[in-house]
């Protein structure tokens, strides 16, 4: 067993270490994908898998971190934990489901403590069809210029043009309007992409070469940034299909007590969005019933998570900014998505756990 603290890692670097470590002394079987770019240290960044179980077993569960990479921190952390934990590991065992850990889906984000991928591409943006006409959102380009000023920070002009949106529009019109996803501005923010990136292509063939005999298949993918600090928010990750949401409830809300919401009925704190990333269940898995829930730790209120991406896109695009004002966004980013307290660790293991002994009673009914 490792303590709650201990699996949590400072940089992307060590967090793959200790997951590879955990994984490879707990026999499982290890596949590394590699990423062309090397990370924020020089060293190499790779999306790494990990099988524990039999690969041909018809009940699947895979716990993925890093989808938007500065909330690999606590993913990561979720994922070593669950490697330590025997009781975890013999119950999956007993109930016949293999276990498919997905680390560090976007190393490059991971690495860089950014929440997009090399690309500049929000990935959980990024599961479209291209070939068709991609969804507009006319809303956000109306807020691009005031998003990302000139300068940094913002002055009273730009604040107060904002407000007048938020006064006008509403808070709930102000996030989905900048968060639900956009296919026109490359750098802007939650930048959807044109084409997949490499993130998706190597997800997808992870699925292809591990999901494939799975019957049942559940995803639990972990995440930052939404709702009260430390609170781990179950948001259905499936199309919006009331049989689906069902199930979901049925294995993961805990008779109410972690109740289970949807993008589709306003129940979660997330905006409605497209091209996210379960769509690749669907799609590389339709022999599976799917079943999936996004993790969501709250970390700190949406305007200070909203501020918090609008200072690193400017930095982005501004890489001539002191080296001050480099590390203070830099920090500000990894304080968004990663709470550096015991307490907050303590919170995230324990949800985690419950969520993934739900999800192995759930296949197994």
């Amino acid at each position: 067993m490792i303590s709650a603290q201990a699996a949590f890692a400072p940089t992307y670097a060590r967090a793959r270490v200790q997951f590879l470590e955990a994984a490879a002394t707990a026999g499982m079987a290890i596949t590394s994908h590699n990423h062309p770019l090397p990370g924020r240290e020089g060293e190499t960044l790779a999306m790494d898998v990990a099988l524990d179980g039999d690969p041909d077993a018809e009940r699947l569960l895979i716990v993925s971190s890093a989808c938007h990479g500065a909330e690999g921190f606590c993913g990561s952390g979720v994922q070593v934990f669950a490697a330590h934990d025997a009781e975890w590991r013999a119950h999956a065992r007993a109930a016949g489901v293999t276990v498919l850990y997905i680390h560090a889906l976007n190393p490059h984000g991971f690495s860089w403590v950014r929440r997009v991928t090399h690309e500049n591409v929000d990935l959980n943006r990024n599961f479209q069809d291209f070939s068709q006409p991609l969804p507009q959102n006319p809303a956000y380009a109306e807020l691009h210029a005031l998003l990302l000023p000139e300068t940094w920070p913002p002055g009273p002009d730009n604040q107060a043009a904002l407000d007048v949106y938020v006064a006008t529009q509403g808070p709930a019109r102000y996030q989905a309007a900048v968060t639900q996803g956009q296919h026109a501005v490359a750098d802007g923010l939650f930048f959807g992409g044109t084409a997949p990136t490499w993130s998706n292509l190597t997800l997808r063939q992870v699925l292809r070469s591990q999901a494939q005999k799975a019957h049942r298949l559940a995803w639990i993918d972990l995440h930052t940034g939404l709702g009260p600090r430390g609170v781990g928010e179950r948001i259905c990750a499936c199309h919006d299909d009331p049989a689906a949401l069902a199930r979901a409830r049925r294995w993961w809300d805990g008779n109410g007590q972690t109740p289970v919401t949807s993008i589709y009925d306003g129940s979660s704190t997330s905006a409605r969005l497209t091209g996210l990333m379960w769509g690749a269940a669907y799609e590389e898995c339709p022999q599976a019933e799917y079943t999936g829930i996004a993790l969501e730790y709250g970390t700190l209120p949406i305007a200070d998570v909203i501020h918090a991406l609008r200072a690193d896109h400017w930095l982005h695009q501004h890489p001539e900014a002191p080296a001050a004002q480099q590390q203070a966004i830099q920090q500000q980013m990894r304080d968004t998505f990663y709470v550096n307290t015991d307490a907050w660790r303590a919170q995230v293991v324990v949800q985690a756990r419950q969520a993934l002994f739900q999800a192995v009673d759930g296949l197994s009914r």
